[in-house]
């Protein structure tokens, strides 16, 4: 970068910050259809080129028991005051669809990419992806491409998790763990080393949960996770979905659910919830070759309940991360800022909080992302506590549904002042 070039960019920041400091705060929210008995859960929000916004989510009786889970969706359009019919989005018969995530890629098509859950395992979920160009009308997606998305690990993967199993039982970190915890490791470990040995187990498994990310308008990189192996990957494309191939495997102790960031020198970060022992933190790990190797996963210092959660960078360079932010449960929702790439995060504010316990929300899943106009959106899903809830003709709980909350980077600022209505 040339020195002109330097203080141009270090003028556009600037001014975007000031602009962030000089706007009125405000923070709305709305579900985004009543609240019902089914299974309503992890959802993904975009802006459209046409500035309405669109959210997917999962929906049915629940996906570890039945198969009438598919994925749906609804659009907000630009300037509306309300949420459009439901409609569905994907629906393989006769097995649950589930943690779907969408983006608009530079040709400014719509991409819905999800798992189908062969046999209401995670470990046997099956990728697949969608693209359209016609998403604008009312209505579902006119979709034009219907797609596998193929995960192949190589030979370099099982290297990469015998690698890790060998360096775990020579740490002597085991030694120091109590005969059970130790039992549950050491099961852990022979399993990993099992299932990487596994062609079928290696290809089939992979979820996705937060945003994909495009780097430089040409590379296509798919945050992707299993639940089997506990540990995360990368699919990466560089000619938009016709081949494919696997980044090195993130591997750790129940690191999950990737969100990808850039910072300004150009390596990549990402933040992955922590399905492992305590301390609960979210991982942690960067990249320096455009997403293909990975750095060792660590913990962060960042609480996680063992829920997902979602980076983003802003226009003005500042990050804004939202995540349930306890090590104990999924009551607190919150969003927060950091101008420094994370090594702080200075400025917190709830979206949702219920003071903990067995009557306390469940607010979780959530989606971020900085409209056009540099305004902030998200959605999550909205589980209320069943107890003292109303019930519908046939009985059931009403207490489930998405929600989305449009605010600024002010109103996050401007620090803990109150809780916004539910």
């Amino acid at each position: 970068m040339g020195l002109a070039t330097a203080w141009l960019a270090a003028g556009v920041w600037t001014q975007g910050v000031a602009a962030a400091e000089r706007e009125k705060p405000f923070c709305d929210s709305e579900l985004i259809f009543p609240l019902e008995h089914w299974h309503n859960h992890a959802s993904c929000i975009v802006e459209t080129p046409k500035g309405d916004l669109l959210v997917c989510w999962f929906h049915g009786s629940g996906e570890r028991t039945a198969d009438d889970v598919k994925i749906e969706g609804a659009r907000k359009r630009r300037g509306a005051s309300a949420w459009s019919q439901r409609f569905t989005m994907a629906d393989t018969p006769e097995y649950p669809d589930t943690n779907c995530a969408m983006f608009i890629d530079p040709q400014g098509r719509l991409w819905l990419l999800w798992p189908t859950i062969l046999d209401n395992r995670w470990e046997t979920s099956l990728m697949k992806y969608r693209i359209a160009s016609d998403y604008h009308r009312a209505g579902p997606p006119k979709w034009k491409v219907n797609e596998v998305l193929h995960v192949t690990p190589g030979p370099e993967f099982e290297t990469a998790v015998t690698n890790f199993i060998a360096h775990a039982e020579s740490s002597g970190d085991l030694t120091r763990l109590g005969d059970e915890r130790r039992e549950r490791v050491a099961a852990w470990l022979a399993s990993l080393r099992t299932q990487a040995a596994d062609k079928l187990k290696r290809r089939l498994g992979w979820m996705t949960r937060a945003h994909p990310f495009v780097l430089d308008g040409q590379r296509l990189i798919v945050p992707l996770y299993s639940d089997g192996f506990s540990f995360s990957l990368m699919a990466i494309t560089d000619d938009w979905g016709q081949t494919w191939h696997p980044s090195t495997p993130l591997i750790a102790g129940g690191n999950i659910q990737p969100s990808i960031v850039r910072r300004k020198d150009g390596s990549l970060y990402t933040l992955m919830r922590d399905n492992g022992p305590p301390p609960k933190r979210l991982h942690q790990s960067e990249s320096r070759d455009r997403g293909e190797t990975w750095a060792p996963v660590t913990d962060s210092d960042l609480p996680n309940p063992g829920s997902g959660a979602e980076i983003t960078s802003l226009r003005n360079g500042h990050w804004m991360l939202i995540s349930n932010d306890s090590e104990r449960a999924r009551n607190s929702l919150a969003v927060q800022i950091s101008d420094d790439e994370g090594k702080t995060w200075k400025w917190k504010r709830h979206l949702e909080f219920d003071e903990p316990g067995s009557e306390a929300g469940s607010f979780h899943y959530p989606s971020i992302i900085q409209a056009k106009d540099g305004s902030l959106h998200a959605s999550y899903s909205y589980h209320l506590a069943k107890k003292n809830l109303p019930k519908d003709a046939e009985g059931h709980v009403v207490a489930k549904s998405i929600k989305h909350a449009h605010f600024n980077e002010a109103w996050v600022r401007q620090g803990e002042l109150d809780l916004i209505p539910k």
